[in-house]
């Protein structure tokens, strides 16, 4: 396993991530999760990211059990807030009050006295920038969290809030997009303003929820233990596992994989690792052996006529920024 640099916030962390997104406290549990945090140690990987809302607490709570024994200093652990956690009206958002009442809860979920990098998982347009910005201040200053960063903010929303940090709030030091060979939106502006802000990209979705695995193939139904194939996924992963000009596309990817001595999830990772931007890519799992193979991917030395071939070969169905 390869690390890299947490933007400008002195951690290093494994260029595969290990998320619990739709995963650890739902699709996964008890010992078939313990089993894949065991082997993410085993295997190098040392960022462990969730949020609060991910199985409603339940993946914090997951993971602060198969966590526990584990010295505090060998993983960097990541969690969020922004989404609803309830009915009341303060039981969302960015502001204050909703910040320290989730940042109190998840650190009992996950058992441990500290968050290494808590984000913000959306922009929260009801409240103003710099309560946000104090609110993570505060919290890093109390050694509740240790660093802070966002999820999906526009380059805009980002820009505007290392101008109110200045040099005297904290700054983020990360941001969490969505990007992979299929969703490129981030690569005209948000990309380059992260680099030059000392910000790290920890990317979520690398492999599209799985279409850039090469498991879904046009004309065939999605294989019966898949995420397109679960009940309790949501409706993206099922429509695009029927698209057939995007698997077809896909599948072009298959030969050029075969020529490297990879799987298409492999190239599909270094092909993201190939933007030195990037600090890590945030894969889930619900077996072991998924685990492992997208591991592997560390350390892969992507030709560029490979990537570019890559490209290429989704140009039609990629979503680029205009």
């Amino acid at each position: 396993m390869n690390y890299r640099p947490l933007g400008a916030s002195g951690i290093r962390v494994s260029e595969i991530a290990l998320g619990g997104w739709l995963t650890f406290g739902n699709a996964v549990e008890g010992d078939a999760g313990r089993d894949i945090i065991a082997a993410a140690f085993d295997l190098g990987i040392n960022l462990i990211d969730t949020a609060n809302v991910y199985a409603q607490g339940k993946c914090e709570e997951a993971l602060g059990e198969w966590l526990l024994g584990r010295p505090r200093e060998s993983y960097v652990l990541a969690t969020k807030a922004f989404f609803p956690v309830g009915d009341g009206p303060n039981d969302r958002g960015l502001g204050r009050k909703h910040l320290f009442d989730q940042v109190h809860k998840s650190l009992r979920r996950l058992r441990t006295d500290h968050i290494d990098l808590y984000q913000c998982h959306r922009f929260d347009e009801e409240t103003p920038l710099e309560v946000t910005i104090r609110a993570m201040d505060d919290l890093v200053r109390q050694g509740k969290i240790l660093h802070w960063g966002v999820s999906e903010w526009s380059a805009d929303q980002i820009d505007r809030c290392l101008a109110h940090c200045g040099e005297r709030w904290e700054r983020p030091v990360a941001n969490q997009p969505q990007y992979n060979l299929l969703q490129r939106k981030i690569e005209r502006s948000v990309m380059p303003l992260c680099a030059r802000s000392g910000m790290g990209l920890v990317v979520w979705s690398p492999l599209a929820q799985g279409l850039l695995t090469g498991k879904y193939r046009p004309g065939h139904p999605p294989p019966t233990d898949s995420r397109a194939a679960d009940t309790r996924q949501n409706h993206f992963i099922k429509a695009k596992a029927h698209d057939r000009e995007l698997l077809e596309a896909v599948a072009r990817l298959k030969p050029i994989a075969e020529e490297l001595g990879y799987s298409v999830a492999q190239i599909a990772l270094a092909w993201i690792l190939t933007h030195q931007e990037v600090s890590s890519c945030i894969v889930g799992a619900t077996k072991v052996s998924q685990l492992r193979e997208n591991a592997l991917a560390s350390g892969i030395k992507l030709p560029a006529a490979m990537a570019e071939r890559m490209e290429a070969a989704l140009s039609g169905v990629a979503q680029v920024a205009p």
